[in-house]
């Protein structure tokens, strides 16, 4: 089954939020495809950086260093939603990204304010480029990287759903251990001092702990359209 791509004159600019778990790729990634916008994932950019350093040698664990190297690789991120790309100097990032050693370093990472700044303004450059509308998702869209959305997401779930769903995605990953490393991961994006995973004001919260990934992709794709109607 096609989907017709909407015409310019319905973009739209959507942040979605939220804590690691919630379903917040599966359903960014849906909700464009249907919609015919782009896709960002925005937290694969902080783990392409993060996978950069790992792999070039800098002490993760320095923010001085973190931030001298900050500016050094090239992040290209493809937008479409049916088949989302993320390159580092010309090199396929898109597996390596997602080892756990990646994942353990990335919040430290991403914490330091110029990584934050070089990603951030990244960010905002594909959201100004995309013609006929964007999906943006990550932990500060709505609050910090695009706070001028025309629709602002807060994806949340209880911390047991969202480590069965993240368990579930990685084979032989203990769930006890996979609610810890979220909710460890949650107070370190929630506490840092640079655009914190924090729900904007006016941003519309979806819980969905208790719905499946269809449930919370119709939902999502109602509230788009509904402000491309308003709008």
């Amino acid at each position: 089954m096609s989907t017709t791509v909407e015409t310019a004159s319905s973009a739209v600019i959507v942040a979605i939020d939220g804590p690691s778990g919630t379903g917040k790729s599966s359903t960014s990634k849906a909700v464009a495809a249907k919609l015919g916008l782009s896709y960002l994932d925005t937290g694969a950019q902080y783990r392409a950086i993060t996978w950069w350093m790992l792999t070039n040698g800098i002490d993760v664990n320095s923010p001085a260093e973190i931030a001298t190297a900050a500016a050094k690789p090239v992040i290209i991120s493809g937008t479409d939603p049916t088949g989302p790309t993320i390159t580092v100097d010309g090199e396929d990032a898109s597996g390596p990204i997602r080892t756990q050693e990646v994942t353990s370093k990335v919040s430290a990472v991403s914490a330091v304010p110029e990584v934050r700044t070089i990603i951030t303004d990244l960010q905002r450059s594909i959201a100004a480029g995309a013609v006929g509308g964007i999906v943006v998702e990550g932990r500060d869209i709505g609050t910090t990287v695009l706070p001028d959305a025309d629709l602002k997401i807060f994806l949340t779930a209880s911390p047991e759903a969202r480590a069965a769903r993240r368990s579930g995605e990685v084979k032989g990953s203990d769930l006890a251990a996979t609610r810890e490393a979220l909710i460890k991961r949650d107070a370190a994006d929630s506490g840092r001092k640079t655009s914190p995973l924090a729900k904007a004001d006016d941003a519309v919260e979806v819980d969905t702990t208790d719905l499946t990934l269809q449930q919370v992709i119709e939902c999502v794709v109602t509230l788009v359209e509904e402000k491309r109607t308003d709008a």
